[in-house]
């Protein structure tokens, strides 16, 4: 967890300041850029480093192309007593989903379950930024997305008609630290791809492919290949219903409708994200569930490992231990992204992050 040669470590407050400097001089209004940038440093204090700064470069690219729309109206277009959909108006993802996030919270309030979907959304940073939310109201937060650009065939194909598309799920506890889950249906995230050739660093054999159907190691070649599904067949599977679920559904874009932000700055992608919130108090008694969930997180944790094994982790806990580490410590930001992140302060005319 700690910063080698190849990092520089900087505070939360500054990768805070920072990004929201480089947002208001991009034309968000300072309310909303102070929200993005929240989202986007909380993002690389869990380690989530491929979701964090390392976009903003790509953010302002696209804002500046007329590709995002600074002032977006974000309107609910459908609205029932347990559902709505989000109209993001081409917005900033990070604004849609934290908005279509506190509806589904205020609706489960009331319905015990709530399901709100986005539509004409964009890029909103690690999925469980979202499904973490409803956690400080004794909810449980399930998360989909479709990912915004297609690294994935269908199984056995070679046409990128699917993308990553994520799904997180945040369990509340009492003494032990939530429960969150959150997984690319890829075996890594494309954001991943992007850090590991931003440190100059290869990829582990398994997580792409060549058309040929031979290991790709190398980031910086990802367009001569793909991403490989989790679990074979199963992973295409899921990656599927995910995107019908927080794209089709929603009117928002799947398939050959999904746009590569990775290369088009200008068209607007029409992301699609979905929130189902479940209200703990609407099963029975809060307590009881989160005594139950630490029980079951003890057992887990305590029983017998495999040769070699130090320590059973809990989904979401190692990034709960960076949370903690990384606010003592400072977040490490890699020299490649420093750099870049340098550049575009001289372009923006901003002080630099460090």
């Amino acid at each position: 967890m700690g910063v080698d040669n190849n990092s520089i470590s900087v505070s939360l407050e500054q990768l805070e300041r920072f990004i929201a400097a480089a947002l208001r001089r991009a034309g968000l209004p300072e309310g909303d850029a102070a929200t993005v940038a929240g989202l986007m440093a909380q993002a690389d204090l869990q380690g989530s480093d491929g979701h964090g700064v390392i976009r903003l470069p790509q953010y302002i690219r696209r804002i500046r192309s007329g590709g995002i729309n600074v002032r977006p109206d974000i309107q609910v277009v459908a609205d029932m007593p347990g559902m709505a959909i989000v109209d993001g108006d081409n917005g900033m993802g990070h604004l849609v989903v934290s908005r279509a996030t506190g509806i589904a919270i205020d609706k489960a309030r009331t319905q015990g379950a709530a399901w709100v979907g986005t539509r004409r959304s964009n890029h909103a940073g690690p999925a469980s930024l979202y499904s973490a939310m409803p956690l400080r109201h004794d909810m449980i937060g399930i998360y989909f997305a479709v990912g915004n650009a297609n690294h994935l065939p269908p199984w056995g194909g070679t046409d990128m008609l699917l993308s990553t598309n994520p799904i997180s799920v945040g369990v509340p506890a009492g003494d032990e630290p939530p429960v969150v889950l959150d997984m690319a249906t890829t075996v890594a995230a494309y954001g991943k791809v992007k850090a590991k050739a931003k440190r100059g660093e290869m990829m582990p054999e398994g997580w792409m492919i060549d058309r040929e159907g031979r290991p790709l190691l190398d980031p910086t070649r990802s367009d001569d290949g793909f991403l490989m599904p989790i679990g074979g067949h199963k992973g295409y599977g899921l990656a599927l219903i995910v995107g019908l679920l927080a794209g089709t559904l929603n009117g928002a874009a799947m398939g050959r409708d999904v746009i590569d932000f990775n290369k088009d700055h200008v068209t607007p992608t029409n992301t699609g994200q979905a929130i189902l919130v479940l209200n703990l108090a609407a099963f029975g008694p809060v307590g009881g569930f989160k005594e139950a969930v630490d029980r079951l997180v003890g057992d887990l944790r305590g029983s017998a490992r495999m040769p070699g094994t130090d320590r059973i982790w809990m989904p979401g806990e190692q990034s709960h231990a960076r949370r903690q580490h990384y606010r003592e410590t400072g977040i490490p930001v890699s020299r490649g992204v420093a750099a870049e992140l340098d550049q575009l302060a001289r372009e923006l005319e901003i002080p630099p992050l460090a």
